[in-house]
């Protein structure tokens, strides 16, 4: 057996929003399960990523996350063997205005 150390605090990876091209948002927003999962965090706020409840598989559910993650949507928080995930609203509306209340259907004028 190997003796080898893993770090006490882990960081995944997370896009520079001004790196992230609007393709890699909507193709991210384009699938089902993940637009379910965007909808869940705009109405609820920060959530356990064991939370969702999108009748799949734990792998399939971890996907779809990692794909929102890498796409520059929503941030990763480790907490001890928890992982809570929040929408980056703010990032996105600087690097593309409206772009997530059109994609949620949210009227203009309305609070997040």
């Amino acid at each position: 057996m190997s003796n080898m150390s893993y770090p006490c605090h882990m960081e995944l990876y997370e896009p520079d929003m001004a790196a992230v091209p609007v393709t890699t948002v909507l193709s991210a927003l384009g699938d089902d399960a993940r637009l379910a999962i965007v909808r869940e965090l705009h109405r609820d706020g920060e959530r356990c990523c064991g939370t969702f409840d999108l009748g799949l598989a734990k792998a399939t559910r971890s996907h779809h996350l990692k794909v929102l993650r890498e796409a520059g949507i929503t941030h990763t928080r480790i907490e001890g063997t928890s992982r809570f995930v929040s929408l980056r609203r703010d990032e996105i509306e600087r690097r593309y205005p409206g772009l997530l209340d059109a994609v949620l259907g949210v009227k203009q004028g309305t609070a997040h």
